[in-house]
């Protein structure tokens, strides 16, 4: 028996054809349309186990919906297919005059966790161009509350940790600022060992305060690991910024793991 599911078909918009008939000739084309999944051998991948098998049913019949389905042609298909695979890292812009590109949290992307959940205030921050956004998993070891990585095999990693300032007091309201959370020795020794695993007596080498359009940022270098933190908060939202590399890699970048913890806006 299959199952019936239902898509919208989303390529008119940039692959429409004028031989195919238009999405707007028709009230009813705007209407879900069924999609067959059935789980016989004939259309299933007999090169999968079945539990994949279902997955590549889902993936091809809805995801990369196939020419004779759509009557689109193979060049189409490919923007289709390509355009998928750009959105994997929304946000981020083109490289500038040096190299660098910038990364705005999208206002559309999901999240909040947690004690007090709230849409998250969009930050951002820059990173050369060879950086990469890595997957972040509900199972990752770094806790529910990361909400962005990035990495580059050269450089160093980075990652994102915004969490509910409900979570450490009662008293912050819903306009937090860091200075509420506490002074700078507060924040480090409170929330150091959520970025780095353990705890950060002696650990800290430098700490800096700064304010950028009205908003205070805390910073701290660590060794080791050698990791930068940049520490603020907004709405009720606290947001640990992580820059960190290895030992070869901070000393050969480390003026690029500081531009970049530098960087960091909440927006």
């Amino acid at each position: 028996m299959g199952t019936t599911l239902f898509t919208i078909n989303p390529f008119f918009s940039f692959c429409h054809q004028p031989n195919l008939p238009s999405p707007l000739l028709h009230p009813n084309s705007f209407l879900p349309k069924p999609v067959s999944a059935v789980h016989g051998g004939q259309q299933e991948n007999p090169n999968l186990s079945p539990t994949l098998n279902r997955r590549w049913v889902l993936v091809s019949g809805v995801s990369l919906l196939s020419s004779a389905a759509l009557g689109l042609p193979k060049d189409c298909l490919a923007a289709v297919k390509q355009g998928l695979l750009a959105g994997r890292i929304p946000g981020l812009s083109e490289p500038d005059e040096q190299g660098w590109r910038t990364y705005r949290r999208p206002d559309e992307k999901s999240g909040g966790h947690g004690v007090g959940w709230s849409p998250i205030i969009p930050y951002a921050f820059s990173v050369p161009q060879d950086w990469e956004e890595v997957p972040v998993s509900i199972a990752d070891l770094g806790g529910t509350e990361i909400d962005l990585r990035f990495g580059s095999s050269k450089e160093g990693r980075l990652f994102v940790i915004v969490a509910p300032v409900r979570r450490f007091s009662d008293v912050i309201g819903e306009d937090a600022t860091i200075e509420m959370v506490g002074p700078p020795e507060k924040v480090i020794n409170a929330f150091g060992p959520e970025v780095i695993g353990e705890n950060v007596e002696g650990k800290v080498i430098s700490m800096s305060v700064a304010e950028h359009s009205g908003r205070t940022y805390y910073q701290f270098e660590l060794e080791p690991p050698h990791v930068i933190i940049t520490a603020t908060a907004a709405g009720n939202r606290l947001y640990l910024f992580s820059v960190t590399a290895n030992g070869l890699q901070w000393k050969r970048h480390y003026s690029d793991l500081k531009r970049i913890a530098d960087s960091f806006r909440v927006v």
